[in-house]
């Protein structure tokens, strides 16, 4: 029985590099916790995934009610208002979160033709799409996370086979589903020997250590809030959907306690492995604590800018200070959106005095593609069969395949 199971698993290896030779293109999706759009990226992987060629990418704002409605899901009962707002006819929270994964998956659909139009690719040169889906409700403590898509609308509209629902495969498992990146930065920045850290700079910050000890059981975290509260502060002040490189931020002064109520959430004090999101970070979190601020010290005058420099200074601190437990040299890879924040990298560096902070842009990815293209690279492993997470960065027992696979 185990000579036949050998030779199955062999055979189907053998189909699947068969199938790439074909097919040797992947597309990897990401709508990230700022929820502004939606990227993708046309890529192929050489040296057995260690480096990757992007062919194309195409990037799509989502639409107003899309947005709105993905959004409310995140915060519990939050649709109930949207409901009303929209004119969506539907009872409850769970039509909605129906509806949008219907949405979700069709408005994924139009990224993808789009990115091959673009391309001039045709989508049967593509083995597979790894799309994330949209993270609405992630709870590692009771092992559940909630990705909304729908990628079997996704596989239909496209013609090309989707891996999905990362996350839950490493939770079966004692992890907590994320991050799933530091496997990806594993393989792309492992080898330049001077890359001590990647920093993702999303809506959440991430970290990824590299080259670390064997014996290492710390080497991929969430840090805390990123882009998150920064994008929705200054849409609430001057209705723009982000700060361009900091601009605003670097205009006011850190509110220095503002700056310690903030670090004071329980999140900061944790150890590894650890992640978070929407559900502990958000507008109605920073409002309660500038009503502390204002009880505390009810003379602090501030403008609106000096708590934008404030929520610039949580990211560097609550980022740096977790680097510098393991590293004190070389150079710190960043990417994300963050990335194109020049105050806050400039913020990065001054508590990171010893190492270099550098974008990913001079190591072969744009800053606003790594995840993209690590949901490409997710798929891939999904389709050869192989393992996906890092354990001692998720927390998960074993490596694990992950994702399911819909296939066209």
């Amino acid at each position: 029985m185990a000579t036949d199971f050998v030779a199955q698993m062999s055979q189907l290896f053998d189909d699947a590099q068969d199938l790439m030779a074909d097919t040797p293109y992947f597309i990897g999706m990401m709508s990230g916790t700022s929820l502004d759009a939606m990227d993708a990226v046309l890529c192929q992987f050489f040296d057995d995934e260690r480096t990757v060629e992007i062919v194309a990418s195409h990037s799509l704002p989502f639409t107003d009610d899309l947005r709105a409605v993905l959004l409310a899901l995140t915060v519990p009962n939050g649709a109930v208002s949207v409901i009303s707002d929209y004119n969506l006819g539907f009872d409850s929270e769970l039509d909605v979160f129906g509806w949008a994964s219907v949405y979700y998956a069709s408005f994924a659909a139009q990224v993808v033709i789009e990115l091959l139009e673009k391309a001039n690719i045709s989508s049967d040169k593509v083995c597979a799409i790894g799309c994330h889906g949209q993270t609405v409700r992630h709870r590692p403590q009771w092992a559940f996370s909630l990705q909304l898509i729908d990628p079997n609308l996704l596989a239909e509209y496209t013609g090309i086979s989707v891996v999905s629902d990362f996350r839950r495969r490493d939770m079966a498992v004692g992890g907590q589903g994320a991050p799933l990146v530091p496997a990806f930065h594993q393989a792309m920045f492992g080898n330049h020997a001077a890359i001590k850290a990647v920093l993702n700079l999303g809506g959440i910050a991430n970290i990824t250590l590299l080259n670390q000890p064997l014996d290492s059981t710390q080497v991929g975290f969430d840090t805390g809030v990123a882009n998150l509260l920064m994008d929705a502060w200054i849409a609430k002040h001057t209705g723009k959907p982000y700060d361009k490189d900091g601009a605003w931020a670097a205009s006011g002064q850190v509110i220095e306690p503002l700056l310690q109520l903030l670090l004071s959430h329980p999140f900061f004090a944790k150890k590894p492995p650890k992640s978070t999101g929407r559900e502990e970070f958000h507008l109605e979190w920073l409002n309660n604590n500038l009503e502390k601020l204002h009880q505390n010290h009810p003379s602090l005058s501030y403008q609106a800018a000096d708590v934008q420099a404030t929520l610039a200074e949580l990211t560097a601190v609550s980022a740096t200070s977790e680097i510098s437990r393991f590293v004190d040299d070389g150079v710190l890879v960043v990417c994300g959106g963050g990335a194109k924040n020049q105050h806050l990298m400039r913020r990065l560096q001054a508590h990171l005095s010893t190492m270099s902070v550098r974008p990913s842009d001079e190591f072969g990815i744009d800053v606003s593609l790594v995840e993209s293209v690590a949901f490409a690279w997710l798929a891939r492993q999904t389709i050869l069969g192989r393992t996906g997470n890092l354990p001692a960065a998720t927390g998960a027992s074993r490596a694990v395949v992950l994702g399911q696979v819909c296939f066209a």
